[in-house]
């Protein structure tokens, strides 16, 4: 079912184009700011007029007298110097809602876009033997709203969790594993004896599978697998690296064995990974089963491509030599000096750098997953390197014109001092911590409401409505700007926030229950509707917002922007609110009853989608 205003917009394009004689312009179709004017706006006539060199008022005139929506809109009126204002039929709002209530795939009547794309999304992206922290929350879940979006609207989107598992650092992580086994304080008899038996296993391993067997059958119980122990012992040898210039050229020596496939090296490597993306999956599935195991793609997956990115770049002419490092000189990009900046993709000591595996990324995800566009959701510190790596790739010509390439910027989530939120102690807040903090304190509102509830049920309640809080929140917020973190602003119960979104559909349930008791059979009268009666100012006003939801999601996905879909959700909840205070349901006459039910119907499901299917956020039947 095509959208109101895109029908709008063609019918008045082509108006504008018979009045002239020209080809098609841009109606540019908008909804009215204001309702006295209408519901939708046509603004295009005074660009047209100003360019053909004409009165812009006389030209709308015209305009009028070739247009054609009386099966739409009211008679067209014009305003000021050349805006066509449209106010929609009530007959046309009653179709439009009898095609939504029927339509059986549930996407609410809302087409699929027209050229359908592979769409590679490039969020989350936390580090190895790091506990996720409340940094990761704003790409993590921005991305995943990002894919549900465009999958919704029928793109092949694939989600791409590019971690941090290579490079210095985890020479630093496997030597800190390792000496975990060895006793705090080191117990050296022990350390002996377990650097004997591991030199030992190497030399007599053939392959990493025997390695792995041998190694869990002797030292299965000595291995720190738990994620907060293994961030004190990767902090603690941060520290040590720090302090002895020893420490780091063991670090480095360790890297090297993981960068050459020594057994001992990629064992610890691989056992970090696992530990680390285990405690990452408990929170991705909290807040949505953001990803599955094969959308984990890490920097080491684009090691053995890193070679030819450099070498590629330099026969091109593109990477030249600057100071011992590899570098890419780009038109644009000075530094305070005004020297050309450099956008350096090898080291003087030969080691790789993110520029050089985001490179080989973007060739893997055009050649290989055949992306017709990347998009990358981090925080605005990194617009610079993504300016880089786009001209770079670009100048390269491993990226056409016609792929596009996004970078969705977000800002910092802040504390009440405004500063960026941290710990009393200044460290960063662990986003599992941050989560648990705000499924506690919506169980203390539900046991407050709803203390007759079942344990089960409120922990579900509790668990919605916590997480849904946080997201909603951050959702609603304009995603370039900083917000102020605040857990009783979250779970208030009135505003535009998640507890009350979820209230309301809720509210909306529970009419469906006491039709029950009513022995109303709405499903009966539902099915027997054949035409709409709306008359009352409350059900055209929420009739109308209605059928506008393809319009908001159009609009969210199109600019990447979450709290243009939060802002409909949160409008179309006081409409209906409005709507329930004006207008009996259960009580209606019968000849007005059928309509009123199926606007309930038709905002439960609308509410029900944009929180569950779009935002990942569970509804509930009772608060």
């Amino acid at each position: 079912m095509k959208l109101a205003i895109d029908i709008l917009e063609d019918r008045i394009s082509a108006a504008m184009a018979a009045a002239t004689g020209r080809r098609e312009s841009p109606a540019i179709v908008r909804p009215s700011t204001d309702p006295k004017f209408g519901d939708y706006q046509a603004n295009g006539v005074m660009a047209l007029a100003k360019e053909i060199k004409t009165d812009p008022r006389k030209l709308a005139e015209k305009v009028v007298k070739k247009l054609d929506v009386d099966d739409i809109c009211e008679p067209p009126e014009i305003a000021g110097p050349g805006f066509i204002n449209l106010r929609l039929r009530p007959d046309f709002l009653a179709d439009r809602l009898l095609e939504i209530s029927k339509d059986s795939e549930n996407r609410l009547g809302i087409e699929k876009t027209a050229q359908l794309k592979t769409i590679v999304v490039d969020f989350s992206c936390p580090n190895i033997a790091k506990p996720m922290h409340v940094g990761h929350l704003r790409s993590t879940i921005i991305g995943d709203c990002i894919c549900r979006m465009l999958e919704f609207l029928g793109h092949n989107v694939k989600r791409q969790n590019h971690i941090g598992d290579w490079g210095l650092q985890m020479g630093m992580v496997i030597n800190a594993m390792i000496e975990n086994m060895y006793g705090d304080p080191v117990d050296f008899e022990k350390r002996r004896t377990i650097e004997t038996f591991l030199k030992q296993m190497i030399k007599n391993s053939k392959d990493y599978p025997a390695f792995e067997k041998a190694f869990n059958n002797q030292f299965k119980d000595a291995l720190v697998l738990d994620l907060d122990k293994l961030e004190k012992h990767y902090q603690k040898r941060t520290t040590l690296q720090q302090k002895d210039p020893k420490i780091a050229e063991e670090d480095r020596k360790r890297t090297l064995d993981l960068q050459t496939g020594e057994h001992l090296a990629r064992f610890f490597w691989q056992k970090a990974k696992e530990t680390t993306l285990k405690a990452c999956f408990v929170i991705y599935d909290l807040l949505g089963e953001i990803f599955k195991q094969e959308d984990i793609c890490g920097e080491s997956f684009y090691t053995e491509k890193l070679p030819d990115v450099v070498n590629d770049l330099k026969k091109a002419g593109i990477a030249v030599e600057s100071d011992g490092a590899i570098c890419v000189f780009l038109n644009g990009f000075k530094n305070k000096e005004g020297e050309s900046l450099p956008f350096i993709i090898q080291k003087s000591d030969g080691a790789y750098l993110y520029a050089t595996t985001d490179l080989a990324a973007i060739r893997y995800r055009i050649n290989e997953l055949k992306a017709d566009a990347i998009i990358y959701v981090t925080d605005a510190r990194q617009k610079l390197h993504f300016e880089m790596l786009f001209a770079t790739a670009r100048m390269a010509k491993w990226v056409s014109d016609d792929i596009e390439l996004s970078h969705v910027m977000f800002g910092s989530v802040l504390g009440a001092d405004g500063a960026p939120l941290k710990t009393r102690s200044g460290e960063n807040v662990k986003l599992k911590d941050l989560l648990d903090e705000a499924v506690q304190r919506a169980m203390k509102i539900v046991e407050e409401k709803n203390p007759k509830l079942k344990p089960d049920k409120k922990a579900e309640i509790a668990e919605a409505v916590g997480i849904g809080a946080v997201k909603y929140a951050d959702y609603s917020n304009n995603r370039t700007s900083d917000y102020v973190f605040s857990l009783d602003k979250m779970l208030a119960m009135d505003g535009n926030t998640a507890p009350y979104m979820q209230y309301a559909y809720a509210r909306i349930k529970s009419i469906e229950r006491k039709a029950a008791g009513k022995n109303i059979k709405i499903e009966r009268e539902l099915k027997a509707i054949t035409d709409l009666s709306l008359i009352d100012s409350s059900e055209l006003d929420l009739a109308k917002h209605l059928i506008r939801y393809g319009e908001a999601i159009k609009t969210a996905a199109s600019d990447y922007r979450p709290n243009y879909l939060t802002s409909y959700l949160y409008e179309l909840a006081q409409k209906f609110s409005a709507f329930y205070t004006n207008c009996p349901v259960l009580d209606a006459e019968p000849d007005k009853r059928p309509t009123r039910l199926l606007l309930c119907r038709l905002t439960e499901k609308t509410i029900k989608h944009g929180l569950s299917e779009l935002l990942g956020i569970k509804v509930v039947e009772q608060m």
